[in-house]
């Protein structure tokens, strides 16, 4: 158990929704990892579930995130536009 426990830094005026303990906190008392912000104002921490499933649901029925499925059923993935460095054998020399 450490002897000082380490604070969190925020700035007053920074609303926080805390997904532990379901309710909104001025300056983030709770661990990163259980809360959601920061957040301008109170009621918009007030609506961060809602604010999540509102981008969940738009990102779920986007179509440029879905593969297209193909005759067979199984999705077809893009091609990736990244041109990736010719690969070097074992033993090859350049």
């Amino acid at each position: 158990m450490p002897l000082f426990k380490r604070r969190t830094a925020g700035k007053p005026g920074e609303w926080f929704y805390c997904l532990e303990h379901k309710k909104v906190e001025e300056g983030p008392d709770c661990p990163g990892k259980d809360r959601m912000g920061p957040y301008a104002s109170r009621q918009d921490a007030t609506r961060a579930m809602e604010t999540a499933q509102e981008r969940n649901a738009e990102w779920e029925n986007d179509p440029r995130w879905h593969d297209t499925p193909t005759p067979h059923g199984t999705p077809h993935f893009r091609p990736c536009s990244y041109k990736h460095p010719p690969t070097q054998k074992k033993g090859e020399k350049t």
